[in-house]
């Protein structure tokens, strides 16, 4: 799969994707935009609450970007409130979602559960996503899907990482793979691939092994479509919310 990157169809449906100005237009500059809404009031019995969220004893809706939750974690990195900056990036990635705060809540509680926390953002520093991905993935409750968003946060807050910086993987951008590892390995004559794509893309429980082909394909993806005549001149993260968001059709 990682010899066999991006297809033409691929780089013309993510071409299309960016120029739209109802879906992609707005993140030719960056994946800041993309906004989540959630309710403040569900996260009451959360701390530490990123002070730059909305008062949660006021507001009743609200919303927070992928920007705002980049400043969130790096405001609390500052003192090293690495469980206030989990906290901003599970709000964002739960959302309106009534379990986020209740699992928030109960990863937060494990005992050495902020030490795991710092030890993970200095690992990212140190060693790189890999790396920190295996640490995170011990805590119980805390599936790859949501780890992957504060490693993903992390890496953007921190000034600098070892390697390439992390992104968001789960069980949506899985199922992309899935598809395309078993297209791919059909095109050569391996007739076992889609039983093979189905195990190791799988919904969730990726090894950190997988996490680090899913990083490097999505690297050099990006580096496809920066290469193509269509204009993109995104990051990888753009990447991964065009995949997310069915940008790219491969029936």
């Amino acid at each position: 799969m990682l010899e066999l990157r991006l297809p033409e169809s691929a780089v013309e449906s993510l071409g299309q994707w960016l120029a739209d100005p109802e879906r992609g237009q707005r993140y030719a500059n960056g994946s800041g935009p993309h906004s989540i809404p959630y309710t403040p009031s569900t996260w009451m019995a959360v701390a530490p609450w990123p002070s730059s969220f909305a008062d949660r004893a006021a507001a009743v809706s609200a919303s927070v970007s992928r920007a705002e939750v980049v400043a969130a974690v790096r405001a609390a990195a500052q003192s090293e409130g690495w469980a206030e900056a989990f906290v901003a990036t599970q709000v964002w990635g739960y959302g309106v979602t009534g379990y986020g705060p209740y699992r928030t809540r109960q990863v937060l509680a494990q005992p050495g559960a902020g030490a795991v926390l710092t030890e993970a953002a200095s690992l990212l520093v140190d060693e790189g996503a890999v790396a920190a991905y295996e640490v995170l993935n011990a805590l119980n409750g805390l599936g790859p899907a949501f780890l992957t968003k504060f490693l993903y946060f992390a890496g953007l807050a921190l000034p600098e990482v070892k390697g390439p910086r992390p992104l968001i993987l789960d069980s949506v951008l899985a199922g992309v793979l899935r598809q395309h590892a078993t297209k791919v390995g059909l095109a050569v004559g391996y007739e076992w691939s889609e039983t093979i794509a189905k195990w190791i893309w799988r919904d969730s429980g990726w090894s950190s092994h997988r996490y680090d082909v899913y990083l490097r394909w999505m690297y050099a993806a990006n580096d496809r479509l920066a290469a193509a005549s269509i204009g993109w001149s995104a990051s990888p993260d753009v990447l991964e919310l065009a995949l997310f968001s069915a940008a790219w059709d491969q029936e």
